[in-house]
């Protein structure tokens, strides 16, 4: 397999050979992006909204006393 391999011309080794693997697991590889972005984007949306919790009850529980204290 290995000399059959290395005697195939070079654009068949890095053009066709990759190009009929994206065909064949195109769906499987956009699939697996797909599920990553989604987690990253939850992930991201889960951050954004535990930090705006904590603004906000840390706003409302400073705020009661009219005083401004450090955090």
């Amino acid at each position: 397999m290995e000399k059959l391999f290395k005697s195939l011309p070079w654009w068949v080794k890095w053009i066709g050979i990759p190009i009929i693997a994206l065909v064949v697991f195109g769906s499987l590889i956009a699939s697996l992006v797909s599920i990553v972005v989604g987690l990253l984007f939850k992930v991201l949306v889960f951050v954004i909204l535990v930090g705006a919790l904590v603004f906000v009850v840390k706003r409302v529980t400073s705020g009661g006393s009219g005083s401004k204290r450090d955090w």
